[in-house]
């Protein structure tokens, strides 16, 4: 079972979506054959370097259900798709500027019948809805980000962080955090996945 990585760091998983899990590495070598989005290399340690990382998130925040999540910039689905498994009763919504990853998004999506996945070819801003929560991975600098998603807030307060950003970021982000002038709140994913992939990895919280 490929699963077993993904199970070991959230037991509390059903069967059910420990088997959309196990799919993901099939279901992505298939469309990644016809549309790029993972990297050879990547493709292999999908689980870990794609999934396991988008997890990340759910190690920091349990999302709730009916709250709404935008994703920003998710490429083949990351982290919207791991997420979307991981929080079935929480309404997601996948962006990218690229037609073609969107594509994809709805092609694994449909595979795993998530019904809580709505995927858009999209710029951030043109998105008007509010959201509880904006999740991304690294697309850009935190300072360039922000201006983005800024006013895509609901204000809701029942989570255990209010509204706004969780940013899946990578090495010494001293500099880019403070050029943002932004307040965050890090949380560094070695201290919950013991793999060396995420030895200088975070989530970046923003305030929304």
């Amino acid at each position: 079972m490929t699963s077993e990585l993904i199970a070991k760091y959230f037991p509390q998983l059903t069967q059910e979506q420990l088997a959309q899990y196990d799919q993901l590495p099939a279901l992505y070598e298939h469309w990644n054959s016809q549309i790029n989005v993972i990297s050879r290399k990547d493709i292999d340690q999908l689980l870990e370097r794609h999934v396991l990382h988008s997890l990340g998130i759910a190690k920091v925040m349990t999302f709730k259900p009916g709250e709404k999540v935008l994703d920003v910039g998710t490429g083949g689905g990351f982290p919207g798709i791991p997420l979307a498994i991981m929080f079935p009763e929480t309404q997601f919504h996948l962006v990218d500027s690229i037609g073609k990853k969107i594509k994809v998004v709805t092609g694994v999506a449909t595979a795993l019948g998530l019904t809580n996945i709505k995927a858009s070819h999209a710029r951030a801003e043109d998105i008007k809805e509010k959201f509880d929560f904006v999740v991304s991975r690294a697309v850009t600098r935190l300072g360039e980000f922000y201006p983005w998603v800024k006013n895509k807030f609901s204000k809701s307060t029942g989570n255990t962080l209010p509204s706004g950003i969780l940013y899946l970021k990578g090495g010494d982000l001293e500099q880019e955090i403070a050029e943002s002038g932004l307040t965050v709140r890090q949380y560094h994913l070695k201290d919950y996945f013991g793999e060396d992939f995420f030895e200088t990895k975070q989530v970046i919280y923003v305030k929304g």
